[in-house]
């Protein structure tokens, strides 16, 4: 299945970009810090939402609409009292030419919904945050986490029909993560 290959093939860039988001949440000590946070989220996934519009509707992905995590993310930035910064653009992203290159980026967003749980407990914590307002983000799905992973992932399973498909998903992947690491990078 294509889901569990693009596991086995991005883990290393995915891994990379793990470890130093986590790091950063870890130093996170002020609401200040985390909405700075959250604007790098903001920017590059609302960047990369653009793009995927243009490919994936809700013929391809039935819930897309309840996918996008842009609007989240400047909720919970506006509630703390940040701003929202510019998105980024296509020098800073993964070529996205068609639908299958949609779903591989969508698959990292997507991806990120997983760990959101723990973080948003995290960052409750860390900034004492006791009514919950801006972890949206992170919280997502909640309880309904795994079943909107599982939907995604058979739909993403449907999109390469050829190995050569198949190779342009994974580097699309590939690319997101890496992309999205030296952005993170650039404007952290």
């Amino acid at each position: 299945m294509l889901a569990d290959q693009l596991k086995t093939d991005t883990l290393i860039n995915h891994q990379q970009l793990e470890k130093m988001l986590v790091g950063r949440m870890k130093a996170i000590r002020s609401k200040n810090d985390y909405i700075q946070l959250l604007q790098l989220f903001y920017s590059y996934f609302g960047g990369l939402e653009e793009q995927i519009n243009s490919h994936i509707n809700e013929n391809l992905l039935p819930d897309y609409v309840h996918r996008r995590k842009s609007a989240a993310l400047a909720d919970d930035i506006t509630v703390l009292g940040g701003v929202t910064m510019p998105k980024a653009t296509e020098t800073d992203l993964p070529e996205i030419s068609n639908a299958q290159q949609a779903f591989a980026a969508l698959y990292v967003i997507e991806g990120s919904t997983l760990g959101g749980k723990i973080i948003s407990q995290m960052m409750a914590r860390q900034l004492e945050i006791i009514d919950g307002k801006g972890l949206s983000f992170f919280n997502s799905y909640g309880d309904d986490t795994e079943l909107m992973w599982g939907r995604f992932k058979e739909a993403l399973n449907q999109q390469a029909n050829t190995k050569a498909e198949e190779d342009d998903v994974i580097d699309t992947a590939n690319q997101t993560f890496i992309k999205f690491k030296n952005w993170v990078e650039q404007h952290g």
